[in-house]
């Protein structure tokens, strides 16, 4: 199969944009990306397997944004990752199983509701204050990120807005960092493993990667960038509008499946 000049310019452009979304609010490439992937004929397997895939490139460019101001906590970075991780490759290897219509509808209500909470705590995030730091929060806020990793793994849009505000409310992160922690770690090691197990049961389309990871990156870096210029309240202000427009398609769209197979 092959794509001509004008697609691979199409998709870097989609790629780019959605990735710098992503990049300010701390998740949501796949509102833009992995529709379109559809869209363009892609099996749903197939789809999220080159999404995730694509997804990695995110992390990467909000890494290097990012390390360049320095100032992540390590340790916590690396309690992300080993409670997160295992479930992103349980939730990858449930995808096939899932019951379709259902996890949509529901994963739409919820990042929908995700939204709302942070608009009505107007002073949520926009402040540094760590709490939860003893074993007991952090046994919690690790199931947590255990059972958001199983929904990273599994499905296909807005889950690492899930773990942006999970670092927000548990662990006190203001906006800024949460975002940072989410595109590094979520980015690069829960997608890249998500992508690892969905490519071993369905082929991406690998012609099309090239364009997706470049547009990526540079939509990364330059959405990294401008949540570093412009600080907390733009990065509120775009995570609340991303977590409702990507509840409210998810929830259109569950509704649809289950139209549809109820009517079939």
């Amino acid at each position: 199969m092959t794509i001509n000049l004008v697609e691979q310019a199409g998709l870097l452009l989609l790629s780019f944009v959605a990735n710098l979304l992503s990049a300010l609010a701390g998740g949501g490439a796949g509102l833009l990306q992995f529709p379109v992937l559809l869209f363009l004929g892609l099996s749903f397997s197939s789809a999220l397997a080159t999404h995730k895939i694509a997804s990695v490139a995110l992390g990467l460019g909000a890494t290097l944004r990012h390390l360049r101001e320095g100032g992540l906590e390590w340790r916590l970075a690396l309690f992300i990752l080993v409670t997160g991780l295992p479930g992103v490759i349980v939730g990858a290897n449930l995808v096939l199983r899932l019951p379709e219509g259902w996890a949509i509808l529901c994963l739409g209500l919820l990042t929908a509701g995700l939204g709302l909470y942070s608009r009505v705590k107007r002073g949520l995030g926009l402040t540094h204050n760590e709490t939860h730091r003893d074993h007991l929060g952090m046994l919690t806020g690790g199931i947590g990120l255990f059972l958001i990793g199983t929904l990273n793994g599994s499905l296909t849009s807005g889950t690492g807005l899930f773990v942006t505000l999970w670092l927000v409310r548990w662990f006190g992160l203001d906006y800024q960092r949460a975002v940072a922690f989410t595109l590094i770690l979520v980015g690069i090691f829960w997608n890249g493993g998500g992508a690892l197990a969905v490519a071993l049961q369905t082929p991406p389309r690998w012609e099309w990667l090239p364009a997706l990871l470049t547009g990526a990156f540079l939509g990364a870096y330059s959405g990294a960038h401008l949540a570093l210029a412009r600080g907390n309240q733009l990065i509120k202000r775009v995570f609340e509008l991303l977590t409702l427009l990507i509840g409210i398609k998810l929830t259109w769209d569950g509704a649809t499946l289950l139209m549809v197979s109820g009517a079939g």
